[in-house]
């Protein structure tokens, strides 16, 4: 008897951790599609739509790219962090699904950042982000180039340290990273 329920207790948990699987879903990043929120001589601010319409806000000051996401993006944490060197953004934003309350909900993004020194391309960088109202912050980096396996690390970034991220700490290169 002890062994049937020590099965069903591991068949549950089994299940249970399963249904906790995280999983992608994919949005275009195009400036030029992006409605112009504020210009002025030292930068630009967009206003996007991302996942189901989740407000993405991608600003440019000083050469260098932040981007934050929702309702309140531009009062939360992402909307201050950016990369040491210049930069630029990547076109796709992967979205990182979970389940909850009968649907997929995003709890992360990774977001691919391009490096430039002297106006020469120099690395390119995947940010995890974390989302949440309140908690909106970069989470890690990836260096693409020094990580063949780059696209997964950054999956398993978000997957295991994007929800419990601490905002007030600051983002930490995850895996081998030379990039700056």
């Amino acid at each position: 008897m002890r062994m049937i329920g020590a099965l069903f207790a591991l068949a549950l948990l089994g299940g249970h951790a399963g249904a906790q699987e995280a999983t992608s879903a994919y949005t275009d990043l195009d400036l030029g599609q992006c409605s112009v929120d504020q210009t002025d001589d030292f930068g630009t601010v967009w206003a996007c739509p991302g996942y189901r319409g989740i407000p993405v806000m991608v600003a440019e000051s000083d050469l260098r790219f932040l981007v934050s996401y929702g309702l309140e993006s531009t009062t939360e944490k992402a909307a201050e962090q950016s990369l040491p060197p210049f930069n630029t953004v990547g076109e796709k934003i992967e979205w990182r699904l979970a389940p909850a309350g009968g649907g997929l909900k995003p709890f992360a993004t990774i977001l691919r950042f391009r490096l430039e020194a002297e106006g020469e391309a120099s690395g390119e960088v995947l940010v995890v982000t974390r989302l949440g109202k309140g908690a909106t912050c970069q989470v890690a980096y990836i260096d693409a180039r020094a990580n063949p396996d780059a696209n997964e690390k950054a999956r398993e970034a978000a997957d295991t340290l994007a929800r419990t991220f601490d905002c007030d700490d600051a983002p930490r290169p995850f895996g081998p990273f030379k990039a700056w």
